[in-house]
């Protein structure tokens, strides 16, 4: 039987394997091109959270879910709508 300990250092592990593998899908998104996910903007009217939403959602499907929580904190940090919208360009393809 396994202790708390020994439990927990496996866990880490597990954990840090799980992100290096995020990362090396999400480098190879980037280099086959696809790692700006195109996403709608009509129909949010002007709702910043709607905005951060669907942009969250699309860089999701897309396999990006390192960038989506990137996008979302620094989104949430934004001082203006403005700033978001200048912003969403860097990870998605607006249409």
């Amino acid at each position: 039987m396994k202790t708390r300990k020994q439990l927990t250092v496996e866990d880490e592990l597990v954990a840090e394997q799980q992100l290096v593998e995020q990362e090396a899908r999400e480098a190879q998104l980037e280099e086959a091109g696809t790692a700006r996910p195109a996403v709608k903007l009509v129909g949010t009217d002007g709702n910043v959270f709607a905005i951060i939403g669907k942009v969250q959602r699309a860089l999701k499907k897309a396999g990006l879910h390192g960038r989506a929580a990137e996008f979302v904190e620094r989104a949430f940090k934004a001082q203006s709508y403005g700033e978001v919208l200048a912003m969403l360009f860097d990870y998605v393809d607006p249409r």
